[in-house]
């Protein structure tokens, strides 16, 4: 009797033994397929906002200050002629001169970028510019002194009217992370800063910056030297890979302020 017991015990050990490996495999099996869905899931909300919806209604305003002034057009070496504010019409006329779209009708879908320069859609196909895709423009830079140009935080007086860099939207609720998904670079032949408004971890490969209200290295965009015109390519993006481009942002507004500052060598402002 007491023999069988102990062989009894044995089987039920196999038996668990058994069942505990089952349930470890299910246990495997369910760990995957719910790592699998989290996969589909992120590529998805990139993939159906490519497809379906853009960032649209896009305002524009552009100043610098002092020793730096800009235009849409070169004047060569007449400060006179330059500019110190750049408003949608002086940008709508660029555009309609390289038959783009005017701001209005300009639609980010989403595309990806690791230098600024070129673009992609998700399938990793190029894209071109303001097709309904990324908007680009070129701007001339002119300087009274060498200089480093910077992208400014600070809040200034530029022609009788305050003047700052930010990335706004009238939208509320969750359509308004459209400003966390947004990228502006400026592309001095071919090498490119990108400034990423409400900076978050890094995407794409991308080394971006965000403003402050002082000047440091990282928001140096590029060197002009004194009464050089210099044309920079302004390029603005809704970032694909960025996690808050998604489909609660589509069909959304937003607005670009950029006041752009000098520096010497140690980033001291020119007064």
């Amino acid at each position: 009797m007491e023999e069988k017991t102990r062989q009894e015990l044995i089987l039920e050990l196999n038996k668990l033994k058994k069942a505990q490996a089952r349930i470890k495999r299910k246990f495997t099996f369910l760990i995957s397929v719910i790592a699998m869905l989290v996969l589909i899931t992120a590529t998805l909300a990139w993939f159906t906002l490519s497809n379906f919806a853009s960032v649209s209604e896009i305002n524009l305003k552009i100043s610098t200050a002092p020793e730096l002034y800009l235009d849409i057009e070169s004047h060569g070496a007449d400060v006179s002629m330059y500019k110190k504010v750049l408003t949608n019409d002086m940008i709508n006329s660029y555009l309609r001169s390289v038959n783009a779209p005017v701001l209005q009708d300009q639609l980010l879908d989403p595309v990806t970028s690791s230098n600024g320069v070129t673009f992609a859609s998700q399938n990793g196909s190029a894209r071109t510019a303001n097709d309904t895709s990324f908007l680009e423009f070129k701007v001339w830079f002119i300087a009274t002194a060498d200089m480093y140009v910077h992208l400014s935080g600070q809040t200034v007086q530029v022609e009788g009217a305050d003047a700052t860099t930010r990335c706004t939207t009238t939208e509320t609720g969750i359509k308004a992370d459209v400003v966390n998904a947004v990228r502006v670079s400026y592309d001095d032949n071919g090498t490119a800063a990108i400034w990423e408004p409400n900076k978050g971890a890094a995407v794409a490969g991308q080394s971006t910056f965000d403003v402050g209200t002082t000047f440091v290295n990282d928001t140096r965009v590029f060197r002009l030297n004194k009464l050089e015109p210099k044309q920079i390519t302004i390029r603005i993006w809704a970032e694909g890979n960025d996690p808050e481009c998604d489909n609660d942002v589509q069909e959304s507004n937003v607005s670009f302020e950029m006041l752009f500052g000098g520096t010497d060598e140690n980033n001291s402002a020119f007064e």
